[in-house]
């Protein structure tokens, strides 16, 4: 086989998917509802697209969290405004917001601690099509590293605490 004959060979193949990637696109086909679950292989590329992607952008991230209890009890505060509608937390076991997401988003109230640069980064910029926003458009990073702080605490806590720790001060 000559050069030209694969060369051809592999336009054509790229022409043939690029049409068929259309004409699926293009149907509506796919069901594209949070209320639908996706396929076995869409949901394994994009999961593997997510965490490939917050890999390649988290891992020169320097992490910043601390153990400071002032700034995990700051992180607390921000995690109980923006986050446990959807992530929940120690002693709040379900949320009606949280219902309706999918793919739905990860307890972190019972997950093992993320990497830090991890975190940081998710809260930060947010994952499309996930209803992750990106609070780093709201919050500077020390309100971000502290809230990193407190998730990576929080597993470990008592719903007590997480409710001490969430309130304002003097409330």
């Amino acid at each position: 086989m000559s050069g030209k004959t694969i060369g051809l060979t592999v336009v054509g193949t790229l022409a043939v998917l690029a049409i068929g990637g259309a004409a699926f696109i293009g149907s509506g086909i796919y069901d594209i509802g949070a209320d639908d679950h996706h396929t076995k292989i869409a949901l394994t590329i994009i999961e593997q697209l997510r965490e490939r992607s917050i890999a390649a952008r988290s891992s020169s991230i320097e992490a910043h969290f601390v153990e400071d209890p002032v700034r995990i009890a700051a992180g607390a505060q921000h995690y109980s405004v923006l986050c446990v509608g959807c992530h929940l937390a120690p002693g709040v076991t379900k949320s009606d917001v949280r219902r309706g997401l999918y793919p739905h988003p990860p307890n972190l109230a019972q997950e093992e601690p993320q990497q830090a640069q991890r975190a940081f980064w998710v809260i930060k910029h947010g994952i499309k099509m996930s209803a992750m926003p990106a609070w780093g458009m709201t919050l500077d990073d020390a309100a971000i590293w502290d809230t990193v702080a407190f998730i990576r605490k929080m597993p470990d806590m008592t719903p007590e605490t997480y409710q001490h720790l969430s309130q304002e001060p003097g409330k």
